[in-house]
């Protein structure tokens, strides 16, 4: 089925938008009837998945080959960021740090700080950041969103070959 959709990219990349909302859905979920407040580099996934939706829809309605390729290239660097902050908060999962301060969230950072100060903290990660408030067959959000990340990457990567490969 999956050589099948690479066939029709478009197909593919809206396939891909709806899952990317699907998960937003999903975290909203999460936060608001289970209870779950998401962490700093949580609220920065979140941000690369709107971005990812956005892009691969955007790509969707493209016709174009070459409008399909750089769609196909922005959501792999986008989907590396996300798999790269997804990577980051497990890491802190695994190996919490020793003083675990619960400073600022997201929105606090962001508006307290100038730009240049407040990345470095959202990566550095707190507390929070490190707390595993719930998993599926033993991985933790961070963890799955790695996957999904890294999932719409190499689905973008073998779209852009597939589609340099065709006339």
């Amino acid at each position: 089925m999956f050589l099948n959709l690479l066939d029709a990219p478009r197909r593919l990349l809206a396939l891909v938008a709806l899952g990317c909302v699907a998960l937003l859905a999903f975290g909203l979920y999460l936060q608001h009837v289970v209870g779950l407040e998401p962490c700093p580099m949580c609220i920065v996934q979140r941000y690369a998945l709107v971005l990812v939706a956005i892009v691969a829809g955007l790509t969707a309605i493209t016709s174009n080959k070459k409008g399909l390729i750089t769609g196909s290239g922005v959501l792999l660097l986008l989907a590396g960021f996300g798999a790269f902050v997804a990577a980051r908060q497990s890491f802190l999962q695994w190996y919490p740090p020793e003083v675990a301060s619960c400073g600022r969230d997201f929105y606090g950072m962001i508006e307290t700080f100038p730009l240049q100060r407040a990345i470095p903290m959202i990566f550095k990660g707190s507390g929070d950041c490190a707390k595993v408030d719930w998993t599926f067959l033993g991985g933790s959000i961070a963890n799955w969103s790695f996957v999904c990340f890294a999932v719409i990457g190499l689905t973008a990567l073998t779209l852009i070959a597939r589609l340099a490969r065709q006339r």
